[in-house]
């Protein structure tokens, strides 16, 4: 589903990832490991088109990422990605269901469409009940599962998550980790995680370790 071929990305004369190839396959969950530094939050952000390689390709299921452009880049992100990182990035002042329609609002989907549709995924999350509750008034695990909502909403054929437990105690980070098993069972979706977390590392179809740039 997901290939890079010599994959390089460079910050001037500091060398961040050094060749990467891999290749991930439809409806796996991989776990992306090593230490602080070692490049994985960099490599997953090229996956997800928020950064550029400096070097390599990305194909996603057969599209060579860097030949799009300006809005269809931003368009093939909206309808194949969704994000979820260690924190929430929820709008303070936005409602639980306004936080989780937004992507199908860019998308230019209707108010009555996308409410039906946040309602639906917020529901399945366990969330029926804070529909109308703003981040300050949930739990971090509450906020966590809104920000999943949102990264649904279209739904995306990858999900990519940064540390999405790194945040929350130990009971609510393996409920996350149990749900995303739970998802890629019910939508059929892909995981690629950057995570310190040991449990859900051993819990992932493969684990990739990445040290100094490369894999180990």
């Amino acid at each position: 589903m997901i290939s890079c071929k010599n994959l390089q990305k460079s910050y001037n004369e500091l060398s961040v990832l050094k060749g990467i190839d891999l290749e991930i396959s439809e409806k796996e969950i991989v776990c992306i490991t090593g230490e602080s530094g070692a490049g994985k939050s960099t490599l997953l952000q090229i996956l997800g088109t928020l950064d550029k390689p400096t070097g390599g390709d990305v194909f996603f299921n057969q599209t060579k990422i860097s030949t799009l452009k300006g809005n269809e880049l931003a368009d093939f992100r909206n309808k194949n990605i969704g994000f979820v990182f260690q924190f929430h990035q929820l709008v303070p002042e936005f409602s639980a269901i306004e936080n989780v329609i937004i992507p199908m609002l860019i998308a230019n989907k209707s108010m009555s469409e996308s409410k039906k549709a946040a309602t639906e995924i917020l529901t399945y999350l366990g969330l029926g009940d804070r529909l109308t509750h703003k981040p300050s008034q949930l739990s971090g695990g509450e906020q966590q599962r809104v920000a999943i909502a949102r990264a649904l909403i279209m739904n995306p054929k990858v999900i990519l998550a940064d540390e999405p437990s790194g945040n929350l105690d130990s009971k609510n980070a393996k409920f996350i980790h149990e749900l995303f098993f739970k998802m890629r069972d019910d939508f059929g979706l892909t995981f690629i995680i950057v995570t310190h977390n040991p449990e859900l590392a051993q819990m992932a179809d493969r684990q990739i370790v990445l040290k100094d740039g490369d894999l180990a």
